[in-house]
Parts: structure tokens; C-alpha cells; sequence
């Protein structure tokens, strides 16, 4: 059985997919790009500002679940350029305590709407 999470606090859904699904204990995340909720714009900045509204959404979503960052098992971080990858990881690294979860991260050719950062993750109960 699945459940649909949503929550107002994250840019919702452009397209045929939800937020997150629970299945089993176990909470899956589409790619969070850096639109503020707020605006429905994406973050002013670069990537580490991208990188913190993608997380603030990831957070946002998690809190819906009644979960944190520290549910997080794994994630996927999309670049535009790998060469944007270190100052995204000095962002990343700012929303664990602890032990990271496993994580991918690749360049990409494009991100919707032009973005320079998408993160997607799975979490546990």
C-alpha cells in the first residue's frame, strides 16, 4: 500500500508524479529543484543558493512525513556542471549531523527550467 505525501511548504508537482510516496516504511522523494514555494521562482544565487532551497523543500516534505534529513538513506544530486559540484557539497554537507546518507551525483545535459542543481532522496521511518 502507498501513501501520497504533499505539503504546501514545497513547490508542488508540474506533471503527472507527487511530491513523495510511502511505501513500507519507506519515503521517496521526486528530484527537488530550487523553487521557493513562496514565489514559485527559483532561489536568487548560484548553486549553494539553489542547493539550500532544494534542501529546504526536501525538508518541507520530510516534515510532512513526520521524518528529517537524518531519515535520509540516500540521495541523488543533478548538476548542470560538475564543475559546480564543490561548492554544492559545502552546502549539502550543512543539512546531516552525523552519518551521510549514500549518494550519486552527476552532470547532466540540462535541469528543468534551466536549474543548476535537482536533489532526489529516500528516506526511512
Amino acid at each position: 500500500m502507498k501513501k501520497v505525501i504533499f505539503t504546501e511548504k514545497a513547490p508542488a508537482a508540474i506533471g503527472p508524479y507527487s511530491q513523495a510516496i510511502e511505501a513500507n516504511g519507506m519515503v521517496f522523494l521526486s528530484g527537488q529543484l530550487p523553487v521557493d514555494p513562496a514565489t514559485g521562482e527559483f532561489a536568487p544565487g548560484g548553486v549553494a543558493e539553489q542547493t539550500a532551497q532544494s534542501f529546504e523543500n526536501i525538508k518541507n516534505i520530510l516534515a510532512e512525513a513526520g521524518l528529517t534529513t537524518a531519515n535520509i538513506v540516500k540521495t541523488t544530486v543533478f548538476l548542470a556542471d560538475m564543475s559546480l559540484f564543490a561548492e554544492m557539497n559545502g552546502v549539502y554537507e550543512t543539512y546531516f549531523e552525523g552519518d551521510f546518507p549514500a549518494r550519486s551525483a552527476v552532470a547532466v545535459k540540462a535541469l528543468p527550467k534551466g536549474a543548476l542543481v535537482e536533489i532526489e532522496c529516500i528516506a526511512v521511518r
